[in-house]
């Protein structure tokens, strides 16, 4: 089928035969064959399967991308190139395929042939004059010369403002190497439909090695990219498609701005991670005593569906209205987090839950001096430094955990659990969801530094810092000094007054968690704060307007009576908790023995890498001392949890290893020795610290059962 030309006498765009035909767009794998107008006909849908099988086999002979695979130049192509393209797209990812797929043909943008033979296209800037996406000359020779101009070196993750017809993500891609991925920015879903008729993008899109992202909705970013955080994380390069970012400026300088964001989340939240492993595990093998003696959550899921529950949060904000909490006394579910619970109770006001999941020793001395706790539920992670839980007085619930379950078995561990918390505020969120309140109110969650300062008034950390208060030396003086510290680190967000106020990366990062949970509720959550950061999906509302509409009648207190009826100390599971830890000693000296003796042989093939007969005759050994520790999975996640850096070390030199010299070479085995001494010796340290982490805990459990 040959080009027909428009009236004016120059060739048409590719007329895009699919709609006439039977719709053959539809004809995608795994999904149903349907067309406008009825069934697909059978002969055309063989055709079709005909058409993909010989594009895929173009593509892949040799391992060369032919001409055509790069941009079609005929109606045909162009239909054969889409179908193998959609194939690609419904299976990674279905919503964007699903509005690509509901563009008409004539809706798409009118491509428009250069000298080359390939496509260009003409769109409209956003000052309204004309401007061509790609060259009218040599589009593929202009993408060539964008992609050798982007620095790859040490990047995994390349930001391209700009879908175009796709001729540079082809070209980028191209020279990208190990597990390096594309995220695209593009609004038009209409240039998208146009774009995969022209270039061969599928390999890109179904090994998800190119993400496109059509808008600034933040939950399909961290679905779509959760899995390579890591990544991310490691190398972050930004490249600018000009033509593109001319016709939407204000688009990609939104999503730029997002990928940002999420960026700075994402490499917060995986260096606490990577920091606080090794704290967080001792301080759960330290809560074994605990966990196993007291009663899971399950008794509270739904138990208050329907009533509303407050949230009591240790922001600036919280002394404009603390005293307001009085009144939602029995009206509504009261959560306070760890250090507002002593200034809720010096005021009179008992919450009915308090949340605990911080690692550090100082929240210890949120739990000190408390008086009387009998009817207040804590709830807390098992990573919670220990000494919280020894010296709490009433109710008090652990929460299931991978770690502990590792420790010491599903059988002792398995209980009702809830998503780890970024913060204790954010735990207390989960929590709300898991009981069935609705709505869910926040009070005191500033998430910033509201009138320039850090805490709200006559929190803990302000009773340390008394001896320091003189004329020279204020209250003030030293909030200021808590914020001013982050300077590195301090930027600015939109003010619940919709005014702007500073913030640091670490309360954005718990921001940008906020606001992705709140999508993911059906409980209506309200930002009763009165002053911080506005968090998106929330309503806004004054706490006394909350009061008088939201908590008009009382909780029914027969949903409180589980605290007179529940065993809140259960020492009859401490010995087999004793003889599960027992057992994890014993694998771990094993797993010892093992890394030393692989670290000797490693060491020695060092030596051997001129070698290769006496290499390869040691290698066996080593892959058979890989395998048994590979089989050894529960000590080997028990380490590998507990000593994250390690793992990072590993996962980034492996990353740096897939972008050196071909396989063949001496110096890459070389590399791969160093990367897997260096492996292999942080297990043997782990496997060690582990090992003393589960001797104290043994300690610990067996004088809770001579005091049982």
């Amino acid at each position: 089928m040959g080009l027909r030309c428009a009236k004016n006498g120059a060739p048409a765009v590719p007329p895009f035969a699919a709609r006439r035909m039977g719709h053959p767009r539809r004809l995608v794998p795994g999904l149903p064959a349907t067309s406008l107008g009825g069934r697909l006909r059978t002969g055309f849908a063989l055709r079709v399967i005909h058409h993909i099988m010989h594009l895929v086999q173009s593509t892949t002979q040799s391992g060369k991308r032919t001409p055509a695979s790069i941009a079609s130049s005929s109606p045909a192509m162009g239909n054969e190139m889409f179908l193998h393209n959609m194939a690609a797209l419904w299976r990674a990812d279905p919503v964007l395929a699903m509005k690509v797929d509901a563009v008409d043909d004539e809706d798409r943008p009118r491509l428009e042939p250069a000298r080359s033979g390939a496509w260009t296209v003409r769109a409209q800037a956003s000052d309204g004059s004309p401007v061509y996406l790609h060259s009218r000359y040599d589009p593929q020779a202009e993408a060539e010369k964008l992609a050798d101009a982007v620095k790859i070196e040490e990047k995994y993750c390349f930001v391209v403002s700009g879908f175009g017809l796709g001729y540079h993500l082809r070209a980028l891609a191209d020279r990208l190497r190990g597990d390096a991925f594309m995220l695209c920015t593009e609004s038009s879903v209409k240039l998208i439909a146009a774009a995969l008729t022209c270039v061969d993008l599928a390999d890109l899109i179904r090994t998800g090695r190119l993400i496109i992202l059509f808008s600034d909705d933040k939950a399909r970013l961290h679905e779509l990219v959760r899995t390579r955080n890591t990544l991310m994380m490691l190398g972050l390069q930004f490249v600018r498609h000009e033509p593109s970012i001319r016709v939407n400026p204000d688009f990609h300088a939104r999503m730029s701005n997002l990928i940002t964001e999420f960026a700075t989340y994402t490499r917060m939240s995986l260096l606490t991670l990577v920091a606080n492993s090794k704290i967080t595990c001792k301080n759960i093998a330290m809560n074994v005593p605990a966990y196993v003696a007291t009663p899971p959550i399950d008794i509270l899921r739904d138990r208050f569906k329907g009533d509303p529950a407050i949230i009591v949060s240790a922001g600036p904000s919280l002394y404009r209205n603390i005293d307001q909490l009085a009144d939602a006394r029995g009206r509504a579910v009261l959560l306070a987090v760890q250090s507002t619970l002593k200034l809720m109770l010096d005021r009179g006001i008992k919450p009915d839950f308090v949340t605990s999941l911080d690692f550090h020793e100082v929240s210890r001395k949120f739990f000190e001096e408390l008086g009387d706790v009998g009817g207040v539920h804590l709830v807390a992670e098992p990573k919670v430094t220990w000494g919280v839980i020894d010296q709490y007085s009433g109710p008090t619930s652990l929460l299931d955990n991978r770690w502990m379950r590792l420790l010491i078995g599903d059988d002792l561990a398995a209980r009702g659990g809830l998503r780890a918390g970024a913060t204790v505020a954010h735990l207390a969120f989960y929590l709300a969801v898991y009981m069935g309140c609705d709505p869910i109110i926040f009070v005191g969650q500033d998430l910033a530094f509201t009138g320039h300062v850090f805490y709200v008034p006559g929190v803990e950390i302000h009773r340390s810092w008394r001896g320091e208060i003189n004329r020279f030396n204020t209250m003030e003086m030293k909030e200021w000094e808590r914020i001013a510290r982050n300077g590195d680190i301090l930027r600015k967000v939109k003010g619940i007054d919709g005014g702007e106020l500073y913030t640091d990366e670490l309360l954005f990062t718990y921001l940008e968690q906020f606001e992705k949970d709140i999508i993911g509720v059906s409980a209506r959550v309200i930002n009763a704060t009165e002053g911080g950061a506005a968090i998106r999906g929330t309503d806004t509302m004054t706490l006394r307007d909350v009061l008088d509409r939201y908590c008009a009648r009382p909780v029914a207190q027969d949903r409180f009576t589980y605290r007179d009826t529940a065993m809140w100390h259960d020492p009859s599971r401490l010995p087999a908790a004793r003889e599960q830890l027992r057992k994890r000693l014993e694998e771990l000296d094993e797993v010892s023995r093992v890394c030393a003796e692989l670290l000797t042989l490693l060491r020695e093939l060092e030596t051997l890498t001129g070698d290769p007969y006496r290499f390869n005759r040691r290698l066996v050994r080593v892959d058979e001392l890989r395998t048994r520790i590979h089989r050894a999975t529960r000590p080997y996640e028990l380490v590998n949890m507990a000593t994250q850096v390690a793992e990072l070390r590993r996962y980034s030199a492996d990353r740096r290893l897939s972008l050196d010299e071909p396989e063949d070479s001496i110096e890459r085995a070389k590399r791969q020795l160093a990367r897997d001494i260096d492996f292999i010796s942080g297990v043997a340290d782990g496997t060690k610290e582990v090992g003393l982490m589960i001797e104290e805990s043994l300690a610990r459990v067996e004088v809770a059962m001579n005091v049982g």
